[in-house]
């Protein structure tokens, strides 16, 4: 296994403190019977979204005058870590305090964030952002979903795939176009209030190999009427700039799920195999088993420490694009090879659902395809080549 958090440069005596809370919230919450009830359910339940509100983890990065807890990334990754650690992958709190809440906090009018932070961290709104399309996923300049002008406000229009808190979200932040002659500068982030709202609907819950209690959702946008202030930040034509200056940090968030994994199936192999008897001896006994899970915490080392560095540049305002493709491309392909070698420990056993290596089997596959794949992650990092 891998050291606690406090052997990570950047934990304090505070963020450890915090890391045991988050994990008392885990062991009390994220039980065994409740994780499979959410994945029994394609959602996880909204009692549960309330207690995490109760507890401050939700809004954790988000500035107290809003209703956060007034912490940083390094926070976000305590929780990231520890519910990774209990197994509950789609659970999409990284998401909505992280990314969804932090656009607004970041980028939005002072009266935006008034409007709708609070109520993001105590829990009235689940956040979503709506990025991909049947058409377009890591090409983001060849959306369709149009917002036309029309009198005081928008009229949108258009379709969105693959997103997450989809079923649940009722706060959503919509990639849409406002110029489509305008190329880069031509697309707007707006903040859709999904309650009542004449025009939305949802479809289905995606029926997915893993990550089975995140509800990940096709969303439709009929001729919606939005409210000029409903605009991020005011001002149309921003929305590619700020998309590209949050997806290092939402790329980095993979690597930090990743790595959880990572952890977790370590643990869990490592006490299988040590208890498990083969030939008059434990399984952990033979060469084979040393030299393989040998092998696998050194991977695990090499993606801790990288991604270690990469919180820090992050928290610094220094995390590049490339630096944050490495650690999402690299640390997701090793958590796949990684949780390979530990299911064939298990033998038969590991293809048991009931055992949690095999859920981690279905878990981890999606981490090389969203947020970019890792073969767009290459793409990024060979531009910066010759730079």
């Amino acid at each position: 296994m891998l050291e606690g958090i406090e052997e990570s440069c950047w934990a304090d005596e505070e963020i450890v403190m915090f890391d045991e809370a988050v994990r008392r919230f885990a062991q009390d919450e994220l039980t065994p019977e409740n994780l499979a009830q959410w994945r029994e359910a394609g959602m996880v339940s909204r009692d549960a979204w309330a207690k995490c509100a109760g507890t401050g983890l939700l809004g954790l990065s988000i500035a107290p005058e809003y209703g956060g807890s007034g912490g940083d990334f390094r926070h976000e990754a305590v929780l990231i870590r520890q519910f990774g650690l209990a197994g509950a992958e789609g659970f999409g709190v990284p998401l909505h305090n992280a990314i969804c809440a932090a656009y607004i906090e970041k980028y939005g009018t002072q009266a935006q964030r008034e409007r709708w932070l609070p109520g993001m961290c105590s829990g009235t709104f689940i956040g979503a952002i709506a990025m991909t399309e049947p058409g377009a996923g890591s090409d983001l300049q060849g959306i369709r979903t149009r917002a036309v002008a029309d009198g005081e406000g928008y009229r949108l229009t258009g379709q969105k795939t693959f997103i997450t808190n989809g079923q649940q979200a009722n706060l959503i932040i919509v990639v849409a176009k406002t110029d489509p002659d305008a190329g880069s500068k031509g697309i707007s982030l707006f903040v859709v209030e999904t309650d009542g709202v004449e025009g939305f609907s949802r479809g289905k819950n995606f029926d997915k190999i893993g990550t089975e209690m995140g509800d990940t959702s096709e969303l439709f946008f009929d001729n919606v009427y939005l409210p000029a202030d409903t605009l991020i930040g005011g001002e149309e034509g921003q929305g590619l700039y700020q998309l590209m200056k949050e997806l290092p940090k939402e790329r980095l968030i993979i690597a930090c799920e990743s790595l959880a994994i990572i952890e977790a199936a370590l643990a869990e192999t490592i006490t299988y195999v040590a208890e498990r008897k083969a030939f008059g001896k434990s399984i952990l006994q033979f060469q084979n088993t040393e030299f393989k899970l040998a092998e696998c915490k050194t991977e695990a080392t090499i993606a801790r420490t990288f991604v270690d560095e990469c919180i820090v540049r992050l928290i610094d305002g220094r995390l590049s694009a490339e630096y944050a493709s490495m650690a999402k491309y690299w640390v997701s392909e090793a958590a796949q090879r990684i949780v390979d070698t530990c299911q064939q420990m298990f033998g038969g056993y590991g293809y048991m659902s009931e055992y949690p290596i095999a859920q981690m089997y279905k878990d981890v596959r999606v981490k090389r395809i969203y947020g970019g794949t890792t073969e767009i992650m290459k793409l990024l990092i060979a531009r910066s080549l010759l730079k």
